[in-house]
């Protein structure tokens, strides 16, 4: 069926047109109108069910707007008190509601006679919910909501200065790319040393929402917040035992690809010694991959680009440009990082990215774009929590996208052989990232296991996990100390903890449905779609059988898809 991106606002049918939420007392009297609604029929089940979404739609598109403004200019406080108001003021009111709201729903008789299929994973969330739900971390949630931002207005002002001109970190890491090896060098330590004069508020900040995080665990009958949060996340189909044998298999399966490519690089730049700041570079004589100039010209490349994939995809973009929903340069005062923030009612969502010029925003362009068009495609879906896809099947969209997009890079990579260094640079990305994911992971699983450590047995720690998954082809002498706190540059720490081992995940099934696609493009593509717009109607394992994917990252599953990268690689 084809599909079109002119997406419409949802129509409300409860709420007032006009209402915007702006304060306690004008929400109150519609959440009360649902917690005292008599529920005496399916059908009355049926239109509470889709008003409690429409109320849902209304409260989460505000909080994004909130979030969305403040990330993109975090030095104006304006925008941060709307936010913190939001967080302190609105969201530990609405949760009880929410509670009771979850629990009117399970314990109506109707409930039972509801299209189990249908509503089996929407009923297994708001178990869930019920189940982590207490009183008292209310207001830990609200400090945490507003503590995790702290590490975008931190990291948003970090600058350096680069032959007299001073760049944001993000702008900063375009010359790591440099042909100058004593510029790349000196770049590389500003930008490491930059981040050092703040680690002592990032360490302070992370003390203090691991703090928080565990009493949430402890208040809620958990050992300790790793096991609270597989929970929250949702995790039904893995468990930590699946995570550790993912760390194994990385260990075992892809740190000998990675060496690989690291001893071809050292040869390649005719290096005796291969150190941190000549990975992104290119042989003397090559100039660094510089696909487009600004954002502009960013969104128009990859608007035409996805046009190639299927016109939907593009078709996407163009609405989201029109509609203002692209914010993709970098600039002081903007948090770092790059995201897509779906949009509940009105549908189409926003991309926020720190774009400089380099191959790295292309794949963050076309990544993020894989996301929107995840938003754009269960946006019809009937209930809103139908649309709470499973964060593992979400960056499957955005990694397919990156890998399925390489075939029509044309538009920014004119010349045959950058594209094909484009290429090549992607699926070393595709391997090398693995021990990175591995390594976030498995800090994350110690820490929160460990909660009563110090700072020096923490930072000791991720030392001792970096070493295990960095190559020994690389020589990272005199570099401890910019090591030990390499993991403060990790936002997902801070801001979305245990999001991570997802990327690894996803990056199989990416892996997979490019497969697909290298034997028949209109078949994967079609595969894409058919599992993106189940939203959350499935079970995982069900939504990567619908991709036309085994959820599997066993060893063995792992080792196959690393050598269909591999010989993918070496054709090029």
């Amino acid at each position: 069926m084809p599909y079109s991106a002119d997406i419409k606002k949802l129509a409300r049918h409860f709420l007032p047109e006009g209402f915007v939420l702006t304060s306690w007392e004008t929400l109150e009297p519609w959440l009360k109108n649902l917690e005292e609604r008599t529920l005496d029929s399916v059908p009355a089940l049926e239109k509470w069910l889709k008003d409690c979404s429409e109320v849902e739609a209304v409260i989460s598109e505000d909080a994004c707007w909130r979030q969305i403004k403040m990330t993109c200019d975090t030095e104006n406080k304006e925008l941060e008190q709307a936010f913190t108001f939001f967080m302190i003021e609105l969201q530990p009111k609405i949760q009880p509601y929410s509670d009771r709201l979850n629990k009117k729903l399970l314990n109506c008789p109707f409930t039972r006679e509801l299209d189990q299929q249908k509503y089996f994973t929407y009923l297994r969330n708001v178990k869930k919910n019920i189940d982590i739900f207490r009183e008292e971390n209310i207001p830990i949630h609200a400090e945490l909501n507003v503590m995790q931002q702290q590490f975008g207005m931190i990291s948003g002002k970090m600058t350096v200065e680069v032959n007299g001109q001073e760049y944001t970190l993000q702008q900063a890491a375009k010359f790591l790319e440099d042909p100058d090896r004593g510029l790349r060098e000196s770049v590389y330590r500003k930008i490491s040393e930059r981040r050092l004069q703040d680690k002592n508020a990032l360490n302070d900040l992370f003390s203090g929402l691991l703090l928080k995080r565990q009493q949430l665990a402890v208040n809620a009958d958990f050992a300790n917040y790793r096991d609270y949060r597989f929970l929250e996340l949702g995790r039904f189909d893995y468990n930590k035992e699946n995570c550790y044998q993912f760390h194994e298999a990385v260990k075992l399966q892809v740190m000998p690809l990675v060496n690989q490519l690291y001893e071809t690089k050292k040869k390649k730049l005719g290096l005796t010694d291969l150190r941190p700041w000549d990975l992104e570079a290119e042989p003397a004589g090559t100039n660094p991959l510089r696909p487009f100039q600004t954002g502009k010209e960013l969104t128009e490349k990859a608007i035409a680009c996805f046009n190639t994939m299927r016109p939907f995809f593009g078709d996407c973009l163009a609405k989201m440009r029109e509609m203002g929903r692209l914010d993709l340069e970098s600039r002081k005062g903007k948090a770092p990082g790059g995201y897509n923030c779906p949009l509940a009612e009105t549908g189409a969502p926003f991309i926020f990215m720190n774009a400089a010029g380099t191959l790295d925003d292309v794949t963050t362009m076309v990544h993020e774009g894989g996301h929107a068009i995840h938003s754009f495609l269960a946006h019809e879906l009937e209930l809103n929590g139908f649309k709470e896809y499973p964060t593992e099947i979400a960056e499957v969209a955005s990694m397919s996208m990156e890998l399925f997009s390489m075939n029509h890079w044309q538009v920014f990579f004119t010349d045959p052989e950058e594209l094909k260094r484009a290429k090549e640079q992607q699926l070393e990305r595709v391997i090398t990232i693995f021990p990175w994911i591995a390594t976030i992971d498995k800090f994350q699983h110690w820490a929160y296991e460990n909660p009563g450590h110090t700072e020096a047995e923490r930072a000791g720690k991720w030392l001792e996990i970096l070493n295990e998954f960095s190559s020994p082809v690389i020589n990272f002498s005199g570099l401890e100390e910019y090591r030990r706190y390499s993991w403060h540059r990790q936002l997902h720490l801070y801001e979305v903890p245990f999001y991570y081992i997802e990327y690894g995940i996803a990056q199989l099934g990416a892996i997979g449905l490019w497969q697909q696609y290298k034997q028949n493009p209109e078949k994967a593509v079609g595969n894409y779609i058919n599992a993106l717009r189940l939203g959350g109607t499935q079970t995982l394992p069900e939504l990567f059988k619908a991709a036309g994917l085994q959820f599997d990252f066993s060893l063995k599953a792992i080792k196959a898809l690393m050598e269909f990268v591999k010989t993918e690689l070496d054709q090029l």
